[in-house]
């Protein structure tokens, strides 16, 4: 007897053709066929069985049944015909996903086994088009997006300047599956109980938990290391990454070692690959002014002493300027009713959740509706989106005056991309009401939140800072305005600081700092103009390129401080990149890339990484150093290797300047229809 997995049959019908034809891949929930082809016509009375076995070390044994059997159990039905015998194989929707082998055994009346076939090999994935799974999502267009799109956009820059990054997911790329499963088998928990691990991969929620601390490697073999100072010479920098099957492939090769490094958008752009893969359906998300609350108080206190000087010390709470994590959809049948669908999961390294760096799966209406005890990080989550900002005066006897409070900073234009095409959807509105709304107050009272309001009389100052684009590179101008809406001429003291920070809120270095102290006329405005030069900041700019001017005004005749922080991200060049030839299936294609130093500075050790449009991941240098306002043109080729749209990603990065990007988008055609 001869098995045949009738894998192009099984594959397309099951939506995994794109990962693999030679292989069988399929989903829970939904049947597939094996087709037994026999050398001689089965003798009657004699009965066929099947046996499964799941784990590395075949820890769960499965007997499918041979006949109609409830939905919670593996079954078979059978039709011969000649010499093959077709049998349809139902699974059920809940059980575990993994890589199975099957055995078909040919069994005498009496039950002694008489011939059995060679084991083979398939993979069984969660099912979002069976209803009867708990990652059942009923609608075609966001399962063609969150489990079916290879392509997407991580969102980048600030709240009042979003960019948007292009990012190669992969999750059908060739051994992605192999490698998702590998980062299960290497998790604690497999490696500590594999065959109760083997059991809970039935479950959504332990799937993608179990993910989120695997991507990154700080308490297990994780996936991905993070890094955020800077100093990247033992690795790749964050900013260089452009997919995550590079990531996932070099994880692979080094024997499941950590790769070097990622920041968050990097973790996420690694997660949602991995959870689209395994069949769950997953989008990355962005949070605008990313509160971390390090100490659990829903607030981010800055504190400062009496001249203005920042002082905090030890583990500081931080506002970032973004923060990527992604949503899972999935059934929570762990919680009360009414916390099903969207699950936030945020695999960057914060704060330990149950003794591990994770976060979630966390209901994002429970976060919308200050349910801060639901499982899991609940209350971190909604930290993140809902803090308060409070400043403090730290006295020289160690007192504190809290002088500030802003209830507005923290989550703005938290986004994704759309479902309809390569722009933004803002999804503020899932994560919390409208501020300022009684919904939202009464939302902080259920969390736990004091809404506290400072005391005293209505400030007569008001503090706004402006910025014309900056461009990385030049010089440009900052305009701090002090308006006075009072009746009377009011003495104060404005300190302007202008610092290169990262996204996440390190300073790498002051680039200037002013005080002046004035005289404020009734219903008039005084203007404070810096000038940010490039001699000034270009030596500390972090590889965000992102500048902030921080803004601390106190008038003489109150205690209170008005702070006001701009985060302004330096526009960057981009890299210009052409296709040139038929976009067909291992026909080869040249890409011409060209790119101009906007610096007034040489460049040197510049390097182009190439990835996407399906093929493998190249890497180019520059030829010598780029002086200022040089042009630099790059020549490569390429093979695409699976049809459909597909888009060419570019990365330059120089010891000055990094995370410069471009993209080509072409449309690949197979073989045989061009012929």
């Amino acid at each position: 007897m001869r098995m045949d997995l009738r894998c192009q049959v099984n594959n397309h019908a099951h939506r995994t053709g794109e990962m693999d034809l030679e292989r069988l891949l399929v989903r829970r929930g939904q049947p597939f066929s094996l087709a037994l082809q026999c050398f001689t016509p089965l003798p009657p009375n004699h009965k066929l069985a099947m046996i499964l076995h799941l784990g590395k070390e075949s820890e769960v044994v499965v007997k499918v049944l041979d006949a109609r059997a409830g939905r919670d159990k593996w079954w078979f039905r059978q039709q011969r015909a000649q010499n093959e015998v077709l049998l349809t194989v139902h699974s059920p929707a809940d059980t575990p996903v993994g890589i199975y082998s099957v055995t078909l055994l040919l069994l005498s009346p009496d039950g002694h086994i008489l011939e059995q076939t060679t084991p083979e090999t398939f993979y069984l994935l969660f099912n979002p088009w069976c209803k009867a799974d708990s990652v059942y999502l009923p609608d075609e267009e966001l399962l063609e997006e969150y489990i079916l799109n290879e392509n997407g956009l991580l969102y980048q820059g600030s709240w009042d300047q979003i960019s948007s990054l292009p990012w190669n997911f992969g999750q059908f790329e060739q051994d992605v599956v192999d490698i998702c499963f590998e980062i299960l088998n290497n998790s604690p928990a497999a490696l500590k109980n594999p065959e109760i691990d083997t059991a809970n991969r039935a479950d959504p929620v332990y799937v993608s938990r179990t993910i989120t601390a695997m991507v990154n490697a700080n308490d297990d073999r994780g996936v991905v290391l993070g890094r955020w100072d800077g100093k990247y010479d033992d690795g790749v920098s964050p900013t260089r990454w452009t997919g995550s099957v590079a990531i996932l492939r070099r994880w692979r090769e080094a024997g499941a070692q950590r790769v070097r490094y990622g920041q968050c958008w990097v973790f996420s752009g690694v997660a949602c690959t991995v959870l689209r893969c395994l069949g769950i359906p997953t989008r990355p998300v962005t949070n605008y002014s990313s509160a971390h609350d390090t100490d659990g108080n829903l607030n981010v206190d800055y504190l400062y002493d009496e001249q203005l000087e920042s002082v905090s010390e030890g583990r500081k709470d931080m506002i970032w300027n973004y923060h990527c994590w992604v949503e899972s959809w999935m059934d929570r049948e762990d919680l009360p009713k009414g916390y099903d669908g969207w699950q936030a999961l945020d695999p960057t390294p914060q704060e330990r959740s149950d003794g591990v760096y994770c976060c979630g799966p966390c209901p994002v209406k429970a976060v919308r509706d200050g349910d801060v005890g639901m499982k899991y990080d609940a209350a971190f989550v909604f930290s993140e989106v809902n803090a308060d900002l409070v400043t403090w005066i730290v006295y020289p006897d160690g007192q504190r005056s809290q002088v500030s409070l802003n209830q507005k900073t923290v989550g703005r234009n938290i986004s994704t991309k759309s479902v309809y095409g390569d722009y933004r959807e803002d999804i503020t509105k899932h994560y919390k009401y409208p501020e300022g709304s009684g919904k939202e107050r009464e939302v902080y009272e259920k969390a736990g939140r004091r809404i506290t309001q400072l005391n005293g009389a209505p400030w007569q100052l008001e503090l706004k800072i402006k910025h014309a684009q900056a461009i990385l590179g030049t010089d440009f101008d900052v305009i701090v305005e002090v308006h006075n809406v009072g009746g009377e001429d009011t003495p104060a003291q404005l300190t302007v600081t202008s610092n290169a920070v990262t996204y996440n809120s390190l300073h790498r270095g002051e680039c200037q700092r002013r005080t002046a102290s004035m005289t404020v006329p009734a219903q008039k405005a005084h203007k404070e103009v810096m000038r940010l030069r490039y001699d000034h900041y270009g030596a500390c700019v972090s590889e965000h390129n992102l500048i902030r001017v921080t803004a601390l005004l106190q008038a003489s005749s109150q205690p209170d401080v008005i702070l006001q922080e701009v985060n302004i991200p330096l526009s960057m060049p981009q890299l210009h990149v052409k296709v040139v030839g038929d976009a067909v299936v291992s026909r080869k294609l040249i890409a011409h890339i060209s790119f101009t130093n906007p610096l007034p500075i040489t460049l040197r050790g510049g390097v182009f990484t190439v990835e996407g449009a399906g093929s493998s991941t190249q890497l180019h240098r520059a030829g010598g150093n780029i002086g200022p306002g040089e042009d630099v043109k790059v020549k490569l080729s390429f093979k695409p290797t699976r049809a459909g749209l597909r888009k060419l990603m570019v990365d330059f990065d120089a010891d000055r300047l990094r995370d410069v990007k471009g993209i080509a988008t072409l449309i690949v055609r197979d073989r045989l229809a061009v012929n």
